[in-house]
């Protein structure tokens, strides 16, 4: 094996969440902005071990051990360097050149050629706009000034413009010797319907480009600035550089002001974001339009775990922030919601009102049982039994996913003044949200599998063997079946490619399809089914059978979903949602006994 590049390491490292790694050895208790514990590699009864989040360091004050994460892992494990490196890389899914097969090395490759594309693409689209003649980017221009942009956050944030051209960045990636495969590859050309050629996905529209946290572009968001030019906003593809749920807009520039100021802000929006910043408000970063994941979180926690949520109050921000809410708790962040009047997003309140205001209610911020507290009651109304039963209901399972239960017992019983109920009712129906959360997660582990799984697998293997031997089965199956229908990962993804192979007007065959995957396991199970003889027999019978069990074997999954729901929804003692929930299994009965009459 040879030398690990030294941008592979600081890649692990980068990935690597030292709380996370230490506590999975040992036992680590919040002290202020650190963790403490009994230092693992000597004697000791007072606890001088510490970890350090911000800095992804830790030091014992006691026998003088330190270092980072690596350096941990090596004194543990007692490994060596070279070998620590690749214990973590396995952890955090980082491939390490030399180290990996054909296919993985391969896809390593075009990772690193997809991040220069998109550099050279996020060049020409800033360049594009600070000195383009033409009438769209001077229009581009007129936007970002209206808006209250000003040139030093345009040059901070790197925002572009793309032409109005259909093929303006396709030519200049072209002489930049990029290929077109590469270029589809990053989402940035989009194949023409007739089979012939390709256009520029991004056109007329102002460019936000998204950064990883080493500043390196992932992907576009972009805003059309002609109501005729489709969707207001228009973002990348997920490629194998970017999935949308692990990044947060603004996040390389925000990131060492959020470990200073020990807090971070979260709105959803590019301009939400970059207003405020611009404004002063560095510690603030944008969600890109969904609720948190907990990829997103994890990240944060590494800089610190204070979070202030400021979505707009239209009901699609209010769902989303309502979802990430017990996520946040769940992954041990402390959590506070601002709020806006109906109408303001961070955007406008900032121009309107100034950035101090916009402190102002950052400061003010609710705790998160405030404010969902006055979510449901709006909804819900607090005069009627039902409402009050729907309150307790939508706060219980919040409630309990606190941690410290000094908290909880404090938030019951403002619950129960509250809602003006006896202490000991609300308990009793707290403790069944307790056992139906507890029950759904041991049912979870230990629950039988809804179908046999070995058989499953063989009959979508079986299709997708058709599907990669004739090309005739394709339309068939995108017209029998749904992606979701299909339980196996691996031949969901390999089933994907062929309908985008199909959609493109693009030869389906295996060695194209095996070459197009980046996914090792896919490949070997796409080698696997190649190197397999053909199929013999009435293809036409095996594949109605096919189809057949697969939709079976959806039903019964989704059949056993509901029962599940029920059940849970009979513990938390709403009633109301599990009859709903009931009349949707009869209506499934129903249905699978029309289809077998």
């Amino acid at each position: 094996m040879g030398r690990i590049p030294e941008e592979i390491i600081a890649q692990v490292i980068d990935r690597c969440d030292i709380v996370e790694t230490i506590s999975s050895y040992i036992p680590l208790k919040r002290a202020g902005r650190s963790f403490k514990a009994v230092c693992p590699f000597h004697h000791e009864k007072t606890p001088s071990f510490i970890v350090n989040p911000d800095k992804q360091i830790f030091h014992c004050f006691g026998c003088g051990v330190g270092g980072n994460v690596v350096n941990f892992v090596m004194k543990q494990e007692r490994m060596e360097f070279p070998e620590a490196i690749r214990f973590l890389a396995q952890k955090v899914n980082v491939t390490i050149p030399g180290d990996e097969t054909p296919q993985a090395h391969h896809a390593n490759n075009i990772r690193q050629a997809i991040l220069r594309v998109n550099a050279l693409a996020a060049a020409f689209f800033h360049k594009t706009l600070l000195s383009d003649k033409s009438p769209e980017a001077k229009n581009a221009r007129e936007y970002l000034k209206d808006r209250g942009i000003d040139l030093n956050a345009v040059r901070v944030f790197q925002l572009g413009f793309a032409p109005r051209q259909w093929d303006a960045l396709l030519i200049y990636l072209k002489q930049e010797g990029i290929s077109l495969g590469l270029m589809e590859k990053a989402g940035l050309i989009i194949p023409r319907e007739s089979g012939q050629g390709y256009y520029d996905r991004f056109r007329n529209r102002v460019v936000f480009p998204i950064f990883d946290t080493r500043a390196h572009c992932r992907a576009f968001g972009a805003r059309a600035l002609d109501n005729a030019e489709g969707a207001k906003y228009l973002n990348s593809p997920e490629t194998i550089i970017y999935t949308k749920g692990h990044h947060l807009y603004g996040f390389h520039l925000a990131k060492q002001a959020i470990a200073e100021e020990d807090c971070v802000v979260i709105v959803e929006g590019y301009v939400d974001c970059l207003i405020p910043y611009q404004a002063g408000v560095r510690n603030i970063v944008a969600s890109l339009g969904t609720a948190l994941t907990v990829d997103q979180i994890r990240l944060l926690r590494r800089y610190t775990p204070r979070v202030v949520m400021l979505f707009d109050m239209d009901p699609a921000g209010e769902a989303a922030m309502m979802r990430s809410l017990d996520t946040l708790i769940e992954e041990g962040m402390e959590v506070r919601v601002a709020t806006l009047a109906p109408g303001e997003d961070p955007d406008s309140f900032v121009r309107r009102q100034g950035v101090d205001d916009f402190r102002g209610r950052i400061a003010a911020a609710q705790t998160i049982f405030d404010y969902k507290l006055d979510v449901l009651t709006r909804r819900h109304g607090v005069q009627t039994p039902d409402g009050k039963a729907q309150i307790a209901a939508g706060m219980l399972p919040t409630v309990y996913r606190f941690p410290n239960e000094l908290i909880k017992a404090e938030y019951l019983k403002r619950l129960a003044r509250f809602l003006d109920v006896p202490e000991d009712a609300l308990a009793k129906e707290y403790q069944k949200v307790g056992q139906a959360i507890g029950t759904t997660v041991t049912a979870h582990l230990h629950e039988p599998p809804a179908v046999n799984e070995a058989r499953a697998r063989a009959v979508e293997r079986g299709l997708l063997k058709l599907m990669i031997e004739k090309e005739e089965w394709i339309p068939k199956v995108k017209q029998d079946l749904t992606l979701e229908d299909f339980q196996d990962t691996n031949i969901r993804t390999a089933i994907t490619r062929i309908f985008d192979f199909f959609e493109n007007g693009k030869r389906v065959d295996a060695v194209n399809l095996i070459n197009s995957i980046e996914d090792a396991a896919v490949s070997r199970m796409l080698t696997g089914i190649v190197t397999e003889e053909e199929i013999a027999g009435d293809r036409a019978k095996m594949y109605q059978d096919f189809v057949n069990r697969i939709r079976h074997d959806r039903l019964k999954v989704r059949r056993q979903k509901i029962l599940q729901q029920i059940q849970d929804a009979e513990s938390a003692g709403n009633f109301a949602r599990a009859s709903e929930l009931s009349q949707q299994f009869n209506q499934f009965i129903k249905y699978e006994g029309s289809k077998k009459a």
